[in-house]
């Protein structure tokens, strides 16, 4: 009977308190979405995170909209914080299709580089698309091309407008990447010495279906404007093989695949691109993400291709340069990227050998893009 009564009371107890720790329990909280999701690490390794280069680089992809105007003296500080010997700036035209715009625009910006900071800056042109298709067109580009080159031009930008739906002819067709029409300027462009630094179709991830098994949701997600159908304007590797048609067409001409050809994710097939058109050079703009969640893979390709790799970054942020840093020189493990709609993974440093990094970060854009000061880069 004691025993009974023993049990009864400590069975009370328990749930007594039960109903106590219940009473005072905060409310359970729904689960979180992937979009508010975002935990903080607790893995404790050493962390070496870096605000400047170990080397003075050259920056191939960027893009100045005001460099007529700007104040050089204030990017170049800037610049100066994060190592960056040059930055060439792509947009030299600017985004009009006007062709005195356009020229009026690049001969702005090298007038203000000449007078400021000529060392530091390269500025590239890009092409007027305005009566594309129309008799003279051709002729017309490929004069103003060398107009350029003679006023101070350093190479030759294609948007990524080319290919889709942005750039049509007088007929109001797409213009291919591929366009005979354009033959004569690659061709004039391998004449010159200059290279070509060219943007073609966007993430494959772009034309998938927007669903959970889709990387690149989130960023569809808050970045509608970027999904692509399958057909819109024709699929990613339709688009992709027009690009390579020109690679394989101008065996002479000197090309820069911006964003690694949109393969960075896929190192086995860029490596096939490599060996197949000898004249392309790529660069890393906007896909440090991909080669940091690689290291190895990454490290072993850029060991392999260290001669035809240029250091790029595309948007100008000075702050996300350290991401760049701390993937190419270090070898921390598990670091956060800088944009959680790019890439929700975690980072981890290639730490590429200084013979390496000393060709990525200057001396192949030394050897391709013309009339840069090599003074301000060591041997």
């Amino acid at each position: 009977m004691k025993k009974v009564l023993l049990f009864l009371s400590v069975s009370i107890g328990i749930n007594f308190s039960a109903c106590a720790q219940q009473q005072s329990a905060p409310l359970t909280e729904q689960p979180l979405g992937f979009e508010e999701y975002d935990p903080i690490s607790t893995l404790k390794v050493e962390e070496h995170p870096l605000k400047k280069a170990k080397f003075p680089f050259i920056d191939v992809h960027n893009h100045q909209y005001q460099m007529p105007t700007q104040d050089l003296k204030a990017l170049v500080q800037q610049m100066d914080a994060l190592n960056m010997g040059i930055m060439v700036n792509l947009s030299g035209r600017g985004w009009s299709q006007e062709w005195a715009e356009g020229t009026a625009t690049l001969k702005g910006s090298l007038e203000n580089v000449a007078k400021n900071e000529p060392k530091r800056i390269a500025v590239f042109t890009n092409l007027q698309f305005k009566g594309f298709g129309e008799k003279d067109w051709s002729a017309k580009a490929v004069k103003q091309l060398e107009e350029d080159v003679k006023m101070g031009a350093k190479g030759l930008k294609i948007y990524k407008s080319l290919g889709f739906a942005g750039i049509k002819d007088d007929k109001g067709n797409r213009v291919p990447v591929s366009d005979p029409r354009l033959q004569p300027v690659w061709q004039k462009c391998g004449e010159l010495g200059i290279p070509v630094l060219i943007h073609t179709a966007d993430v494959p991830s772009f034309w998938d279906p927007m669903d959970r098994y889709n990387e690149r949701w989130l960023e569809l997600k808050t970045h509608p404007g970027r999904k692509r159908g399958i057909n819109d304007p024709i699929p990613f590797d339709s688009l992709i093989a027009e690009q390579h048609h020109i690679f394989k067409m101008n065996p002479k001409t000197t090309f820069i695949n911006a964003h690694m050809g949109w393969y960075p994710n896929n190192l086995k097939k860029l490596d096939s691109l490599m060996i197949a058109f000898p004249n392309m050079y790529v660069e890393i703009g906007a896909v440090i993400a991909e080669l940091g969640r690689q290291p190895r893979t990454a490290k072993k390709f850029f060991d392999k291709y260290q001669d035809r790799v240029l250091f790029g970054k595309d948007s100008w942020v000075p702050a996300e340069y350290a991401t760049y840093f701390r993937v190419l020189e270090t070898e921390d493990e598990y670091f956060p990227y800088h944009k959680k709609y790019h890439a929700f993974w975690r980072m981890y440093g290639m730490g590429l050998s200084d013979e390496v990094l000393k060709k990525l970060y200057y001396k192949n854009a030394l050897k391709i893009i013309p009339g840069l000061d090599k003074s301000l880069f060591p041997n």
